[in-house]
């Protein structure tokens, strides 16, 4: 763990104690997830995929077939070509996927398997086969990065893949990073209300938040289209929700010193499609950029309805400022998500003492202070954290909330304060799939979580029992 900018003591430890992360290739499998007819399949070991699959399902409570090349002690002395081409074999069998998206594994990397060459080789054993799916291969060891870096790893993977230049259409590509299935509804309702073509990826909204099945769906209705896919060589801008993204991965871009590490960077250096990379859209300020940038871009007017959700929310936080303003929050999670988060705390007033997260990009107290200096001139600003550093700063300096993910609540227990959960994972309430965080409607929910738990508490333990506020 580091501070940034912040001089400290040599650790006394070595090893990270409860990582606020999780591994790359549960990153890829979102993305995979989110494109139409895709199965994801991790090249490595049985447990890779099984931890995996036991994480999405606790959070998204739907089905998560996740396939698996199946290590054994002697795949790893002598390579998985074999494995990987029986399970290849297998899961076109089963499941007839249009799309199979392959995710590395640490093992798989470690022992250098050349995924690339594997995929060539079985194109060139069945070349006759004319129901050949499409291949998109994202590197992702877990001792490279983070989920998150294995998240837009295989969203470049696929648009690098799949993508093709033509002629320019007035569509918008949006890269949207890790956010709900609640919230990328949301941007997809944005986008509609701008009357523009567009291509939002990765899309589970579907397959990962779905209605209630008379019969099991191998493969779940939804994800981006192929054809949209495609469509992104050929669109007038990209929009990428958040700045970090994983520029501060160990990929083989990073690792090769290339300068594209993004695929709204991908696109507007091989395709000149201009690029507009933006913090996450958490509070008026990041909404109102959104918005501009889109109504610029279409060269249409901001939809009277969100000036009428702008003006509710400004409202709102007038009528909750004296309930937050001078609270002191601990802020956890994906560098972006934390990053739009903290952000909006400044912005109503409560100041983030704590901002972690297990990412190494060393980035994000430059982001902050780009915005907001005066707000986060003191916060301890953590990257590469662990749970058991964020828990010992909480202790000395007494936040009165906690904003994260449920692998916190243990720190927020032992405070006896509240915690309001956001992100992913969230494991021990029901709803993470629909919580909203974006834009002016998800910023509104947020807000009233806010102003509601710190209430709660204060109720709670007020020797009165007061019935107003």
């Amino acid at each position: 763990m580091q501070k940034e900018g912040i001089t400290q003591e040599v650790n006394k430890y070595v090893a990270a104690r409860n990582a606020c992360k999780l591994c790359a290739p549960l990153g890829a499998s979102m993305v995979f997830k989110g494109i139409e007819g895709c199965i994801p399949m991790i090249h490595g070991s049985q447990g890779c995929a099984t931890y995996i699959r036991r994480y999405l399902i606790s959070h998204y409570k739907e089905p998560m077939d996740i396939a698996s090349s199946n290590f054994s002690e002697e795949t790893t002395i002598y390579g998985g070509n074999k494995n990987f081409i029986n399970g290849i074999n297998n899961i076109r069998k089963q499941y007839a996927p249009t799309v199979m998206g392959i995710a590395s594994t640490c093992l798989s990397e470690t022992i250098g398997e050349d995924i690339p060459s594997l995929i060539a080789e079985y194109k060139e054993l069945n070349a006759n086969d004319k129901d050949m799916p499409l291949f998109v291969h994202a590197s992702t060891p877990s001792y490279n990065g983070t989920h998150m870096d294995g998240f837009h790893e295989a969203v470049l993977a696929a648009v690098r893949t799949l993508s093709v230049e033509d002629k320019r259409e007035k569509r918008i590509n949006l890269f949207s990073g890790f956010i709900s299935p609640a919230d990328i509804r949301l941007l997809k309702e944005v986008m509609n209300d701008f009357h523009i073509d567009y291509t939002l990826f990765p899309d589970y909204s579907a397959s990962m938040d779905n209605p209630c099945w008379k019969d099991y769906h191998l493969i779940p209705e939804g994800g981006t289209s192929i054809s949209d896919l495609q469509k992104t060589g050929c669109a007038m801008a990209s929009i990428e929700l958040g700045t970090v993204l994983n520029k501060g991965s160990l990929s083989e871009m990073v690792l090769n010193k290339a300068t594209v590490t993004s695929a709204g960077e991908w696109l507007q250096k091989n395709y000149y499609i201009e690029n507009h990379a933006m913090v996450m859209p958490i509070g008026i300020e990041a909404t109102d950029r959104l918005m501009s940038t889109l109504s610029t871009i279409t060269d249409n007017a901001i939809p009277g309805k969100y000036t009428l959700q702008r003006g509710r929310l400004v409202d709102a936080y007038i009528d909750g400022h004296k309930y937050v303003f001078g609270k002191k929050a601990v802020v956890y999670g994906e560098e972006d998500l934390v990053i739009a988060l903290s952000l909006f705390l400044a912005e109503i007033g409560i100041e983030p003492i704590i901002v972690a997260s297990g990412g190494e990009s060393k980035l994000m107290r430059k982001e902050l202070m780009k915005y907001n200096a005066e707000a986060f001139e003191n916060t301890q600003v953590l990257s590469g954290a662990d749970f058991e550093t964020i828990r010992e700063l909480s202790h000395e300096l007494k936040p009165d909330i906690i904003i994260g993910n449920s692998k916190g609540y243990y720190i927020a227990r032992e405070l006896k304060i509240p915690i309001v959960r956001v992100g992913f994972p969230i494991h021990d309430r029901i709803g993470g799939p629909r919580i909203k965080h974006l834009l002016y409607e998800g910023t509104q929910n947020l807000f009233d979580l806010i102003v509601n738990s710190l209430l709660d508490y204060k109720q709670e333990h007020s020797p009165v029992g007061y019935k107003y506020m």
